[in-house]
């Protein structure tokens, strides 16, 4: 009685709370405790729900004349509540939710993603916010739940749009939302031998096996385990144990393919219906997988080709059933088909990329792409077939994470086993199997080359590829949830499933998900020579039993990859780490030219290139050099020079007794003191660190002067057309050390976004000014620069253009290495390639032809509306990002750049260039040109060239060589 009274009173208290605010993930932990411990669950009574919209009582049916209707549970009113308040819906009864409540298109999909991830959690967790409620008998009727799952696929799939801008996600659901009786048997293996492992360690082994290799001979291992240790036990663990040995001999009971026509009636009389029928007079009785699984994946793919052309809803639900149907066969019988030579090999990592294009694991143009069929036998031709395979697989993992890990990450915050759940969707899926080819393929191609990795004694390291080439010697932190609440460290090795937005400098990393090769931290990582590879999930999870260990960490020039023990480092890579050798890396700004006598607001027309480090930065110097090159593909602009900013920091700081000059340059005055007194570095970068965040805070409150703001004033009217206030702008932070010959400084001082009123433009003004004094710009700073204390800001005032996509351009091959070819990336939307998004990423070659190596996978990306601001829109994958037109031109402005930016900037300069640059109704933008800074000590390491084989790209292969 008292804890039943417990339980109201904490229900009753989050009801109440929600009502009025959004509740923390606290709140939601403890109101989901407190569901686990009622024995109705998130649930308050059972009642009927009649077709005329009335309610009667559970024993009180609905009369004839009204006509049937539905009995099931209503929810709590806190379950309600949170449900407003934070739109999070917990233990949704189908038959109580309305269709478009229930795909909820203005959420990204939520309520849909959140049915499917507390199936998951009811399965990991004894029924989660259901431990005792799951029993609560009518709380929910199977059969009113599967006829809804039939009206609300039937009511989806009647628009087309759907199934092609939503494929992988409806398809997916099938799995979870009742519709035929089916039920995701795979998934539930794999949860229930999860919870056994929580409960009998000794079962781990098992349990691995089962996640991460399954086959049939799984249920003969289960029930050897349980007779082995019957005496070891719990009753509860045997009964769990014989449950899971139940649902096993279920799920692998072979899949009748003479009884697919019967689940396709719809279709008989169509292609699609005649390749079905087909399929299943040939292999219903087929044992050779070599035989079925091309077959099966044939027709899963013609199966989502006809999709689209069939037009009734009923029959895209039959197919898509037969489809999933398909998946399975090749889920099951992937593990028996054990190719004896490479020719085979070749076919099975074909074949399984073509079910996994059908499975909808990679959209259709991304699969056209890609070239898994060839089966030339030089080296260079395999290690290109291995190339394509990689990315399918990392394309797969990053299409589960596109979906659900908006949803995952909220459910994380108060529920951290719904951390599991994307892993256990790509477990399930076809692109286990498929990447664990790949990696047999890879091995081979290793063999050949003699391009082998080399860490640690971790499985399946041809998962590893390196990015950028450098060493590094330091602690090894392995993350695998969020990067963005890390604290690194610059002496740490860093290993994450997707590298931060923001970071700050570190020794060395390793990502899954590699974002694009061309963003800020990408950029900044291949500039300072920082090792940088992309790694398997799998590679990470194996990782982790050294996360805390000092490891040496390599990535040669050709991209192998080395981790060891730093107990096992040999002489000459002790030798690669001495202090004067990171001395002689650092350079100094260039400060002899500068012009800070200069006062007035200049217009973008009247700066070039010349300007660059004297006026202004590279951005507002290199734009204005491009405005006079392209005068239609630039807009129009202000430049704050370097002296507007230093006339400001000649005023008294609000004490009034020291300039905020003075101030600033004491600091590494005092600095220098405490390192000659034998303080450590650590508590002299904790020094300036404190004062710096005095003197940005100050910066940030600075008066702006009067003859300043009347420049202001006059430079929007009379250059950018419009009042202050009244035209959005972008103020971008260009600094004197920036594009330095050595140092690219990329991304670490602040743009400000779209701003329009005239207060908040003179705050981001000041903001800009205060940025280079940030922790992170201030921490690579000192990494690189000799004299960081003289660094100037400028600033770049443009109008906003609202681009339908943007992104960057490198005048090189960065994954060819061939000088003239080009590498761009972009995304939708304003600034999420620079940004790091997962972009849009190709090659374009200079002898002809485009390869992309990358499809954007970012659901939200940034428009910019007049208002100003930004708005996030939501983005599908069905269709690529530029277009043919698009990449002409930038084929055509690369070669416009290489040939006249020398000459215009009279410059010997023969590098590649770092481009910015957008699309708004195919019309192209420049935004920035900056050179393309590499680290050459990198490129040219006596030792990471030692690390990289010569590899003979010509040697031939007999593909019937045996494996």
């Amino acid at each position: 009685m008292i804890k039943q009274l417990i339980i109201c009173l904490l229900i009753f208290h989050f009801s109440h709370l929600a009502s009025g605010q959004k509740l923390s993930n606290q709140n939601i932990k403890e109101l989901i405790s407190s569901y686990k411990m009622d024995i109705r669950g998130p649930y308050k009574e059972i009642r009927w729900f009649c077709t005329d919209g009335s309610i009667r009582q559970p024993k009180d049916p609905c009369p004839d004349k009204i006509g049937p209707g539905v009995q099931h549970a209503t929810y709590k009113s806190s379950v309600v509540d949170l449900g407003k308040s934070n739109h999070i819906y917990l233990g949704q009864i189908l038959a109580y939710t309305e269709k478009e409540e229930f795909w909820d298109k203005e959420n990204n999909y939520s309520r849909l993603k959140q049915y499917q991830l507390d199936k998951y959690l009811r399965s990991v967790d004894d029924g989660w916010a259901l431990q005792k409620g799951q029993y609560y008998r009518g709380a929910i009727q199977s059969e009113d739940e599967e006829a809804w799952g039939i009206e609300f696929y039937k009511w989806l799939l009647s628009d087309t749009d759907n199934l092609k801008k939503h494929f992988f996600l409806i398809r997916q659901s099938l799995k979870d939302i009742p519709h035929q009786g089916d039920d995701n048997l795979a998934q539930k293996i794999r949860s229930e031998s999860k919870v056994i492992s929580d409960m009998a360690p000794s079962f781990m082994d098992l349990r691995v096996k089962i996640h991460s290799q399954p086959d049939a001979g799984d249920v003969a291992k289960v029930n050897t385990f349980k007779s082995n240790n019957s005496g070891k036990l719990s009753l509860e663990v045997k009964d769990k144990i014989e449950n899971l040995s139940r649902i096993m001999t279920s799920f692998y009971q072979p899949v009748d393919i003479s009884a697919l026509p019967k689940r396709t009636p719809l279709v008989l009389e169509k292609q699609i219906g005649l390749d079905i029928s087909a399929f299943a007079t040939l292999y219903s009785k087929e044992k050779n997988t070599a035989f079925l699984i091309p077959a099966t994946a044939e027709l899963l793919l013609s199966i989502r080709q006809a999709l689209i052309a069939e037009h009734s809803a009923a029959a895209r639900l039959q197919l898509l059933d037969a489809s999933l149907k398909l998946e399975e066969i090749i889920f099951k019988k992937s593990p028996e088909w054990q190719p004896e030579d490479i020719n085979g090999l070749l076919d099975k990592v074909c074949y399984l990329g073509m079910a996994n294009a059908g499975a909808g694991y990679i959209e259709l143009e991304e699969w056209h792409q890609l070239n898994l069929a060839s089966k030339q036998n030089s080296l260079g031709d395999l290690s290109a077939t291995l190339e394509h395979a990689r990315r399918e697989v990392e394309w797969s993992s990053s299409m589960v994470k596109a979906n659900y890990q908006d949803i995952v990450d909220i459910y994380t915050g108060f529920e951290p086993k719904a951390y599991g759940y994307i892993d256990d969707m790509i477990r399930g899926s076809i692109a286990l199997y498929l990447g664990k080819t790949v990696g047999e393929l890879g091995d081979l191609i290793a063999r050949e080359s003699a391009l082998t990795n080399a860490i640690m004694d971790i499985d399946n390291q041809s998962g590893f590829r390196g990015l950028n080439s450098g060493y590094a010697l330091g602690e090894l932190v392995v993350v695998n949830g969020s990067p963005d609440e890390i604290e690194v460290a610059s002496d740490k090795i860093y290993v994450f499933q997707r590298p931060p937005a923001d970071l700050k400098p570190v020794a060395g990393i390793a990502t899954v998900s590699e974002g694009n090769m061309v963003s800020h931290v990408q950029l900044l990582a291949r500039n300072l020579g920082i090792p940088n590879a992309v790694l398997a999930d799998d590679n990470l999870r194996n990782l982790i039993k050294y996360d805390g260990k000092r490891v040496f960490y390599a990535v040669s020039n050709r991209g192998n990859v080395i981790m060891k023990p730093e107990s096992d480092m040999t002489p000459e890579e002790r030798n690669l780490f001495s202090k004067k050798e990171r001395r002689e890396e650092r350079v100094r700004v260039p400060i002899d030219n500068i012009r800070l006598q200069e006062n007035k607001i200049l217009d973008l027309r009247e700066v070039d290139a010349s300007d660059s480090g004297k006026l202004c930065g590279p951005k507002a110097a290199n734009l204005g050099q491009l405005k006079k090159m392209f005068p239609n593909k630039v807009v129009e602009g202000l430049v704050i020079p370097f002296g507007i900013f230093r006339s400001h920091m000649d005023q008294l700081m609000p004490e009034g007794k020291v300039s905020y000059w003075e101030f600033l340059n004491t600091i590494f005055k005092d600095a220098e003191t405490m390192r000659t007194q034998g303080i450590s570095e650590g508590e002299v970068e904790n020094f300036q660190l404190r004062k710096l965040e005095t003197l940005r805070g100050a910066i940030k409150l600075i008066p702006l002067q009067a003859e300043f703001l009347a420049q202001l004033e006059k430079g929007f009217t009379g250059i950018l057309g419009k009042n202050l206030g009244e035209i959005p702008v972008f103020l971008r932070s260009d600094t004197n050390m920036e594009d330095l010959k050595d140092f690219t400084g990329a991304g670490l001082n602040l743009t400000i976004f779209n701003v329009v009123t005239k207060e908040k433009i003179i705050a981001g003004i000041k903001d800009v000014w205060a940025s280079p004094y940030t922790e992170r710009s201030f921490k690579w700073r000192q990494k690189f620069l000799l004299n960081p204390e003289n660094v100037f800001p400028s600033i770049l005032v443009i109008p906003s253009v609202d681009v339908d996509y943007s992104g960057v351009l490198i005048t090189k091959g960065i994954n060819s290495g061939r000088p003239l070819d080009l590498t761009i990336a972009f995304s939708r939307g304003a600034g999420g390639a620079v940004d790091g998004q997962s972009a849009e990423t190709y090659e374009i070659y200079e002898a002809g032809g485009v390869q992309l190596l990358a499809p954007a996978r970012e659901t939200y990306h940034n428009r910019l509306p007049t208002t100003g601001g930004t708005e996030k829109k939501t983005s599908t994958f069905e269709n690529f990002i530029l277009n043919d037109q698009n990449i002409q031109d930038i084929r055509n402005l690369a070669n416009s750049i290489r040939e006249t930016m020398p000459k215009e900037t009279n410059s010997d300069y023969e590098g590649a260039y770092d481009v910015e640059l957008g699309f708004q109704n195919n019309k192209l933008w420049l935004f920035q040109i900056r050179p393309f800074v590499e680290n050459k000590k990198a490129q040219s390491s006596d030792y990471l060239e030692s690390i990289a084989p010569k590899i003979d790209m010509s040697k031939k292969i007999d593909l019937s060589k045996k494996i």
